[in-house]
């Protein structure tokens, strides 16, 4: 719930994420600790997932009362929303080499440290979306996204846009393999193996007549010719990025209107 009198308009558990409000209460520093409660919480997903986790759960692992998280969470959606920002983390550290990047170079490294990030800890895809970022590594990466584009003619609004546009990118392409992983994961066979039977059944089930465009796709070299494994990836982003180019260049398309009055 949020704290009203604050001004933030944050929940007091985000507020002490922020460092603008101290340990609840005076006296002895107590042994449970909102980090330490996230910690728990971010080790029970990884290990069992997101669905393991509850306030009581999170409890028993720490050895308290369930009650006593309440002096720090009000609520499970609120640890989630903290749980997704310690398992992003902050953004890293740009490499030295790019003093010399444009846009295109820094969007593009923004999109790939996010999915390494969400590939690395795929249970943060697990957890509903309720609200836009508010929280500290969040907001990081966000801005770095936006940063990304402070030397093009993009409008505020379509830098925003941008980044909605490639973060949509990167999570369902993030999911996507999750899915995938895990489904191969419980089927008990290698990748390789997996991909062959599913050729195999495209291969039975499919032909020019009735399918033509994926006997097409099949005689291709599509499913394992192209040699680069995040090929769908960065097709998709180079796709956003050309579109984006001229915008970003500040060669706008005339309106539809300004083009029929000139006819």
């Amino acid at each position: 719930m949020a704290d009203e009198d604050s001004g933030t308009g944050l929940p007091t558990s985000l507020e002490m994420a922020w460092g603008l409000r101290e340990r609840p209460g005076k006296g002895p520093r107590p042994t449970l600790t909102l980090p330490k409660i996230v910690e728990a919480a971010v080790a029970l997903a990884a290990a069992e997932g997101v669905d393991a986790v509850s306030m009581g759960r999170v409890a028993k692992e720490l050895g308290v009362s369930t009650m006593s998280l309440y002096r720090y969470v009000a609520a499970k959606e609120e640890l989630y929303v903290l749980m997704a920002d310690a398992g992003v983390g902050a953004p890293p550290p740009l490499p030295p080499e790019a003093q010399g990047w444009g846009w295109r170079e820094l969007l593009t490294d923004w999109a790939y440290a996010q999915r390494a990030v969400l590939m690395a800890n795929s249970w943060i895809l697990r957890i509903p979306i309720t609200a836009a970022p508010v929280s500290p590594n969040q907001l990081a990466w966000m801005d770095r996204g936006l940063a990304s584009m402070a030397g093009t003619d993009l409008e505020e609004s379509e830098k925003l846009s941008t980044i909605i546009l490639i973060g949509g990118l990167v999570r369902n392409e993030a999911t996507m393999a999750a899915d995938m992983i895990d489904a191969i994961i419980k089927s008990g066979v290698a990748p390789e193996q997996a991909l062959g039977r599913y050729i195999r059944t495209l291969r039975l089930m499919t032909g020019p007549d009735s399918h033509p465009a994926v006997t097409r796709l099949l005689a291709s070299d599509a499913f394992s010719g192209s040699g680069e494994p995040d090929f769908q990836f960065r097709f998709g982003l180079d796709r956003i990025l050309d579109g984006l180019a001229p915008l970003a260049a500040g060669r706008r398309p005339s309106s539809p209107s300004a083009s029929e009055g000139q006819q």
